[in-house]
């Protein structure tokens, strides 16, 4: 079978791989120069099994009418005269109903312990290096009102068989002597023992350098123009690459991972994705102190700031922003990701050589990815992954090889089947 693959990055990449180990004979096209560039680039780190609750739950209207007005926000919402932001925005609302929530976290934890454990045979089979830490992420909760409701999260958490500790401020410092600075300030934490963090963008380039030596095809710089469409089947797309030269690519079947792009891609055959783009924002900063850099990757629960340390950096992260698919950097909130990493973890690294970053996630209202068919029979998604899209890469991107090979996949999730 002849696949054809829209981009690049973490969906892109493995569903190329996990297509090519199943026999397909795989092309990915990727509009830039190199695999991952975009969404995947720079984003927290984190592989995240034990935060699976989407943004959309009970507590979330009443957290962003209270962030209304503030520059530096965690979510912002930039009104726009776009009815796709609004109808995102009524769907996010909806989501947030307390049977819809319970429904798409347990969807979400399903599929990330399914792709925790792909990822582990991904390593143990090839020894693929990605920077990876494997002492999962510590949830650092300063407000005590949100600390009491982490035993009934432990609860529901080990329900979905995601296994969680609960640590002192003593014990959490003992484990990671980089909060010492916090010590005072810290309710409580919650340790997420089957989490992980790495460098995706490493990732990506890795997994595509093994993909093409297993003989996956990848064109770069090329965008797609036209579908050529044969008895309701697609049987090729036609490119432009960067010198506009047209080429047409022949496929039985088509995979779209194009993450925030990819409603544009399928609304020409009347799928209206429910994705928008959500930006956010990152610093990657040099650590000039190993021993106030933390060993744990982190997670801010009040401020949603996550911290991971990748080889001789550390990744901060945060914030998501409502704004169209406008990749503008905003001072402000790039500026109170460094005012985070210079209050928690001060002297750990080089703030003045931090490289700033922003990137778009192609967020569903619910958070759930969309993995699997479309109305044109031969036409396939794996995108809408969120903040989720490290997390979810490895399962994701095998169940979508199977849906695609005839098989059914293995977590229970609403698969597009």
């Amino acid at each position: 079978m002849e696949v054809l693959v829209i981009g690049a990055g973490l969906a892109g990449i493995t569903s190329a791989w996990y297509l090519a180990q199943a026999g397909c004979n795989v092309t990915v096209v990727e509009r830039q120069p190199g695999p991952g560039l975009e969404t995947s680039f720079a984003n927290g780190g984190q592989i995240s099994i034990s935060h699976p609750e989407p943004w959309a739950n009970p507590s979330a209207p009443g957290t962003i009418l209270r962030w209304l007005g503030r520059k530096d926000a965690p979510l912002l919402f930039r009104l726009r005269a776009d009815a796709k932001q609004w109808r995102w925005a009524a769907a996010f609302l909806r989501e947030c109903l307390p049977g819809r929530t319970q429904r798409n976290t347990a969807a979400i934890a399903n599929l990330a312990t399914y792709s925790r454990r792909a990822l582990q045979e991904l390593k143990a089979s090839t020894g693929i290096q990605f920077e990876a830490g494997n002492a999962g992420i510590l949830h650092l909760f300063l407000d005590p009102s949100e600390f009491r409701h982490v035993p009934t999260r432990q609860k529901d958490l080990a329900a979905l068989g995601i296994r969680t500790r609960i640590l002192t401020p003593d014990e959490a410092t003992a484990l990671e002597p980089a909060l010492a600075p916090l010590q005072p300030r810290l309710a409580g934490v919650l340790h997420g023992m089957d989490d992980e963090s790495g460098n995706a963008h490493m990732f990506c380039c890795e997994l595509a350098n093994m993909a093409q030596n297993a003989g996956v095809r990848f064109i770069y710089d090329a965008r797609i123009n036209d579908f050529d469409i044969v008895r309701g089947r697609i049987s090729g797309i036609r490119l432009l690459d960067s010198d506009f030269r047209a080429g047409v690519l022949k496929a039985d079947a088509v995979v779209v991972a194009a993450g925030s792009y990819s409603p544009a891609l399928v609304a020409r055959f009347g799928e209206r994705l429910p994705i928008y783009p959500v930006k956010g924002y990152s610093i990657t900063a040099p650590i000039i102190d190993p021993q106030r850099a933390p060993t744990h990757s982190l997670t801010d629960e009040s401020r949603r700031i996550v911290c991971s340390r990748l080889g001789n950096f550390l990744r901060v992260a945060g914030t998501a922003e409502l704004n169209g698919f406008d990749l503008n950097p905003n001072p402000e909130r790039s500026a109170s990701i460094v005012k985070w990493l210079d209050e928690h973890l001060p002297g750990a690294a080089d703030i003045e050589q931090a490289k700033h970053w922003s990137g778009l996630r192609p967020a569903t209202p619910s958070n759930v990815p969309l993995i699997g068919r479309t109305r044109v029979d031969n036409l396939y998604l794996n995108t809408g992954h969120g903040t989720l899209g490290w997390t979810l890469a490895c399962g994701s991107g095998r169940a979508l090889a199977d849906i695609v090979t005839g098989h059914k996949p293995e977590p229970d999730f609403p698969f597009r089947t």
